[in-house]
């Protein structure tokens, strides 16, 4: 007998215990609260996107967690960072976002590097999401999908770009976010 699918609605009746829950396809992933490193790394990278965004007063950016529910699907996950344009806004509810966002970055750990490559990749191009970064701390790298009639992937290891829609808005330094150090 196969098991039962699971639903973002059942993801919202998870226990509270540090763990971030996703249901992607109808299976449920179970994500262990993130390291040091990752959180340093989610920091430095909010901190730097906000800058940039903060000049062009473009929409909202929220970081984990916070539930982004793809309606009619049953998936939902928590991105470690996201961007909302304002043109879009209607989508943050009180509870969670409501559809795609412009912006979703993920930061790779032992324990989602594979997900986040392969479903998350495919559910987020699936679901209309504009821009996904994968922060990859081992290679001090970001790997930026953009999505749209042609799927594009490029790799940056030095300066990222920062885009609203196609213009590009400004950019951030890598080799401070992926600095070593607390």
């Amino acid at each position: 007998m196969p098991l039962p699918s699971i639903t973002w609605q059942d993801v919202q009746q998870m226990p509270d215990d540090g763990n971030r829950y996703e249901a992607i396809e109808g299976d449920l992933y179970v994500t262990p609260a993130p390291t040091p490193r990752h959180q340093i790394l989610l920091l430095r990278l909010y901190d730097a996107l906000a800058a940039v965004l903060r000049e062009h007063h473009g929409g909202v950016l929220l970081v984990a967690p916070v539930g982004v529910e793809f309606p009619g699907t049953g998936e939902g996950v928590q991105p470690d960072i996201l961007f909302v344009s304002d043109e879009r806004r209607g989508i943050i509810q009180d509870t969670s976002l409501k559809g795609a966002p412009d912006l979703v970055v993920e930061i790779l750990s032992p324990s989602t590097a594979s997900r986040d490559r392969s479903k998350k990749l495919q559910l987020y191009e699936r679901q209309g999401v504009g821009e996904y970064w994968i922060v990859d701390p081992d290679e001090n790298a970001v790997d930026v999908w953009r999505f749209g009639d042609e799927t594009v992937r490029e790799r940056f290891t030095d300066s990222l770009p920062v885009r609203h829609g196609t213009e590009q808005v400004g950019e951030i330094h890598l080799r401070a976010v992926f600095a070593p150090g607390y």
